[in-house]
C-alpha cells in the first residue's frame, strides 16, 4: 500500500515539474536545482555569484528551509531577487511549491533561476521540480564516503560541486575518492572543486553558469 501511494505522490509531482518546465521555457530561463545537506556552502556561493554577475545576469532565488528567512535574506542582500519558503518540517522542495513560489518572482526579467533547496541529502534527489540541472553540493569537511552512502543524489546530478577546498590541508579528506567514487555511480558528472572563501574554481563555475544560460 505504501509502495502506492509513494508513486502517486511522484507522478503527481512529475504532472506539476512538466507544467513548471513550459512555464520556464516560455520565459527562455535556465533553472539549477541546488541540493546538499546542510551547512554545505550553498547560501554562501549564491552570495558569490550576485557579486560576480551583477549587472550582467539577472538571478531570481528560491530558498527552501524548514523555518527562518535568514538565507533569503542574505541573498537579496547579495543583489539577487530572492523569495523564501517555509515547508514547516518537509525535508525537501516539489514542483507545487515552486510554482506556487514562482508568482512572487519576476520571471521575465531573470536569466538564471537557483532553487536552494532544504539541506537534505536524500528526498531532494526523487522529486524533479521542472529544473534543468540537479547541481549537488559536498563540502570536503563531510569526508570522502558520500557517495557510497547517498548514491541516488550523485546520479541524479549533472554537476557535483565539492565546497571547501581551501580547508583540505585540516583534514582527512582524500578528494580523488570522492570524484572516482561519484563517476563510479555516475559517469557524465561534471565536477568543480570550489571554495566560496579563496574563490578557487569560481571562475569555472560561473563559466559553466554563462554557458547554460547563453544556451537558452
Amino acid at each position: 500500500m505504501r509502495v502506492a501511494v509513494v508513486k502517486n505522490i511522484l507522478d503527481a509531482n512529475s504532472r506539476i515539474a512538466q507544467e513548471n518546465r513550459k512555464l520556464f521555457d516560455a520565459h527562455g530561463l535556465t533553472v539549477i536545482n541546488l541540493m546538499s545537506s546542510p551547512g554545505a556552502g550553498k547560501t554562501t556561493l549564491l552570495e558569490q555569484m550576485g557579486v560576480h554577475f551583477a549587472g550582467r545576469l539577472k538571478i531570481g532565488v528560491i530558498e527552501g528551509d524548514i523555518q527562518t528567512t535568514l538565507d533569503a535574506e542574505r541573498v537579496a542582500a547579495a543583489g539577487l531577487e530572492a523569495v523564501q519558503i517555509e515547508t514547516d518540517g518537509a525535508c525537501h522542495l516539489d514542483a507545487n511549491m515552486i510554482r506556487n513560489a514562482l508568482a512572487d518572482l519576476p520571471l521575465d526579467g531573470l536569466d538564471l533561476l537557483v532553487v536552494e533547496n532544504v539541506g537534505n541529502l536524500v528526498c531532494p534527489a526523487e522529486f524533479n521540480i521542472g529544473e534543468d540541472h540537479k547541481v549537488m553540493m559536498l563540502s570536503v569537511t563531510e569526508g570522502d564516503d558520500k557517495p557510497y552512502k547517498y548514491p541516488l543524489m550523485f546520479k541524479e546530478s549533472r554537476v557535483l560541486l565539492i565546497s571547501k577546498v581551501d580547508l583540505l590541508p585540516h583534514l582527512r579528506c582524500n578528494i580523488e575518492k570522492i570524484k572516482e567514487a561519484a563517476r563510479s555511480i555516475n559517469p557524465d558528472l561534471i565536477i568543480f572543486e570550489i571554495s566560496a572563501y579563496s574563490g578557487q574554481g569560481l571562475d569555472d563555475w560561473h563559466s559553466w553558469i554563462q554557458e547554460q544560460t547563453a544556451e537558452k
